[in-house]
């Protein structure tokens, strides 16, 4: 599944107020709620589910990227919300950097593992250093989606690594 079939502008926040990533997984499910994705009455469960998934294991990747991720009963489809933290958040990322970009997903919970795949299409695509860069240069949520879009559509569903890197372990659904 590609960022852009989750994501539409009112989905997108270029400048997180979180200083911590539990405001920032905070800040991200009200965006979600504002965007009539998720209920307000869902909002506590929403919480609990990926504050229990980062609390058996951050979601901080690398290169300044974080996936925090829950599995909850009140959604039907994955919703996806996505922050930009311009100084970075410290997020236990595998590399010890915070993080910057930070894609928050609510998976249904009677299909979870259906769902694994989407965020390894996140991380493939978050990998993309030109990708980061013109995300992190970006000053509205519209010019977020324009790269997005234009970056799928030039790399397809699979994404070359850099030259000379190595490729990462898969993040980890669980």
């Amino acid at each position: 599944m590609h960022l852009s079939e989750l994501l539409q502008e009112d989905l997108v926040k270029t400048s997180l107020d979180a200083a911590t990533k539990w405001e920032a997984i905070e800040e991200l499910v009200d965006l979600l709620i504002s965007a009539h994705e998720l209920r307000l009455n869902d909002r506590a469960a929403v919480l609990e589910a990926v504050a229990t998934r980062e609390k058996s294991m951050s979601t901080g990747l690398a290169r300044g990227l974080a996936v925090p991720h829950g599995a909850a009963d009140c959604v039907r489809e994955v919703v996806a919300s996505l922050g930009i933290s311009r100084s970075g958040i410290p997020f236990d990322s595998a590399d010890g950097k915070p993080a910057k970009l930070i894609v928050l997903l609510v998976i249904p919970a009677d299909s979870f593992q259906r769902h694994v795949g989407t965020l390894a299409g996140i991380a493939r695509l978050a990998r993309n250093e030109d990708l980061r860069n013109r995300i992190y240069a970006a000053q509205s949520a519209a010019e977020v989606m324009d790269v997005i879009f234009e970056l799928e559509a030039r790399q397809g569903p699979q994404e070359p690594q850099e030259p000379g890197e190595q490729p990462p372990e898969e993040p980890q659904l669980t």
